[in-house]
C-alpha cells in the first residue's frame, strides 16, 4: 500500500518485527526521527532508545539498543543489538540489572577496559528498558 511502509526489526538473535505500518519514530544519534512513506533514502545509527510503531492507528513501543536504520520510500530496516516489546519488559527484572550493573561498575578497578564497556552497555540498555516501560503508565 502506498499509505504503509514495512518495518524490519533484526537482533542477532531474532527478527523482532516484520508488518507494515504507517509510521515509526527511531531514535537516531542526532535526535528521534519519524518516518513515513516515501521518505527519503537514508542510512543513520541509532541509539539505545524507545522505537515507536504506528500501526492501524495503535502504537506500540519497542526498547531498542545500538544499530543502524537503513530507510527508503517503502521500507525501514533496523539492525540493533537489542529489540524487546514494552509488554514483554518486565519492570522488577529491569531494575535488578540496573542495580548489578551500577555496583559492577563502582568496583572498577579490578576489571578489564572491556569488562567496563559492557557494563555500562548493559546499564543504558536496562535504563531504555526501564524508561519504555514507564512511558506506558
Amino acid at each position: 500500500m502506498a499509505n504503509t511502509l514495512r518495518l524490519e526489526i533484526v537482533t542477532p538473535l531474532e527478527k523482532a518485527y516484520s508488518e507494515d505500518v504507517e509510521r515509526v519514530v527511531i531514535p537516531g544519534i542526532e535526535g528521534e526521527m519519524g518516518i513515513y512513506p516515501m521518505h527519503i533514502p537514508v542510512m543513520t545509527e541509532i541509539k539505545p532508545g524507545d522505537l515507536r510503531i504506528l500501526k492501524d492507528g495503535i502504537e506500540t513501543d519497542y526498547a531498542v539498543g545500538e544499530g543502524f536504520a537503513e530507510i527508503t520510500q517503502t521500507g525501514v530496516t533496523v539492525l540493533t543489538d537489542m529489540a524487546i516489546k514494552e509488554s514483554a519488559i518486565d519492570e522488577r527484572t529491569v531494575e535488578k540489572a540496573i542495580e548489578r550493573a551500577q555496583a559492577a561498575l563502582r568496583s572498577t578497578e579490578a576489571m578489564s577496559a572491556e569488562e567496563i564497556a559492557t557494563a555500562e552497555a548493559n546499564l543504558r540498555k536496562s535504563i531504555v528498558q526501564l524508561r519504555v516501560k514507564r512511558r506506558q503508565k
